[in-house]
């Protein structure tokens, strides 16, 4: 009787801990998903419109986690989204204003990262590794704007990759001008098929995400845009 039971203890303190050591193993790499994906066809957005500036924060210090994640500042989506992105900084010209990119693709292992140094409490705010995200299937962009007349970023209700709820683009405090601003970039975004995530004014998902697959592949691995 002894052992059974000294055995039931050891069992009841063994397998929470390799439930949790086989989790752990699961999100060391990229989620395996089962289908058929369109074949990747990543392109740099400054290579299809020069008027699109780029603010990638993750290239630098200035970020959640405090340090450089990226070795360059770049932004990539795929074809069809980067095309529909173009369509958007066009008829945004119309009124006064230019698109401010912070980050497009991502690769698999930087959504990691983010996930590790974010605390359990502010994890609404990044991705979770084991499903992967948009951003990892390049149909992801994290942007703002800048008005053309002077090239400053437009004001908005929060500052890019805030964790609260000014963040959201249901917020109704700030100021009227950043609502409004606010407000006319999801206009033209959803236009154009993209739809914003529920709790960050500057993160919106292309329409055909689903269709491609969870990606882990490095800038470099990538190439760069003719110019």
């Amino acid at each position: 009787m002894r052992k059974t039971a000294l055995a039931l203890v050891l069992v009841g303190l063994l397998f929470p801990a390799l439930a949790a050591g086989q989790a752990a193993v699961a999100i060391q790499g990229p989620p395996q998903e089962a289908g058929t994906f369109l074949k990747p066809d990543l392109v740099e957005l400054v290579g299809l419109d020069s008027t699109i500036h780029l603010d990638v924060r993750y290239a630098t210090a200035n970020n959640l986690v405090g340090r450089a994640v990226y070795p360059e500042a770049r932004a990539f989506l795929q074809r069809a989204a980067a095309e529909a992105l173009v369509r958007v900084s066009a008829a945004l010209k119309k009124s006064g204003y230019g698109l401010l990119v912070f980050d497009g693709y991502r690769p698999w292992s930087v959504t990691k990262v983010f996930w590790d140094a974010t605390p359990p409490g502010k994890r609404e705010f990044v991705a979770d590794p084991a499903k992967g995200s948009k951003h990892n299937r390049g149909c992801a962009v994290d942007l703002s704007l800048y008005a053309l007349a002077t090239g400053r970023e437009v004001g908005m209700p929060s500052a890019f990759d805030e964790m609260s709820l000014r963040a959201y683009p249901s917020y109704t405090g700030g100021t009227n001008a950043e609502r409004a601003a606010r407000d006319l970039l999801r206009q033209a975004m959803e236009g154009e098929g993209f739809t914003v995530e529920q709790n960050e004014w500057w993160h919106f998902n292309y329409r055909d995400w689903p269709s491609y697959p969870i990606l882990n592949l490095q800038f470099s691995q990538i190439g760069r845009s003719e110019r």
